[in-house]
């Protein structure tokens, strides 16, 4: 019979799977990540958003979603465009190939964890969130800086960081 801490850590791992998996799936199916497709949908939303407005929207970095739109633009997905009413602002304007995709309405995989997150009762929902909390702390993970699956990068993970840890 396995041990309970065992199933612990085999459910997380299927949680991390799930999300490279899904990620992956996005990869493939459209030529974006996870963060990438979140930005343009966010662009899809409201056409006169700022790199800046984009950011406090998806709860990342400004830096991250200056990198995530790097790459989008290098990938033809967006156009930055220098704000007409002031030069200092730049928008971003979503291309055809963003749009075609946007339109068919590609999931993410917090978007459906969020929806049916939202349908449990309060209760259910501060006990999942109290569970993972202690398990963070089990796992000694207070002590690791937040890193946001919406991150389109690795976490970098200094020796420092891993000498803290052990």
């Amino acid at each position: 019979m396995e041990n309970q801490s065992d199933t612990i850590l085999a459910t997380l791992r299927q949680i991390i799977r799930s999300i490279d998996l899904q990620s992956k799936i996005l990869t493939r199916k459209y030529g974006l990540t996870g963060p990438q497709l979140l930005v343009l949908k966010e662009l899809y939303k409201d056409y006169n958003l700022t790199l800046g407005q984009v950011a406090e929207n998806v709860s990342l970095s400004q830096a991250t979603v200056t990198s995530i739109m790097d790459r989008l633009e290098k990938m033809e997905f967006v156009v930055r465009v220098r704000n007409s009413k002031d030069k200092r602002k730049v928008n971003i304007k979503l291309a055809e190939k963003a749009t075609l995709i946007l339109g068919t309405n590609p999931g993410l995989l917090q978007e459906e964890f969020s929806e049916k997150f939202g349908k449990l009762d309060e209760w259910e929902k501060n006990y999942l969130i109290s569970a993972l909390q202690r398990i963070a702390l089990m796992m000694k993970a207070e002590k690791i800086k937040p890193h946001t699956v919406l991150s389109d990068e690795l976490p970098d993970t200094s020796e420092k960081e891993v000498n803290n840890f052990m």
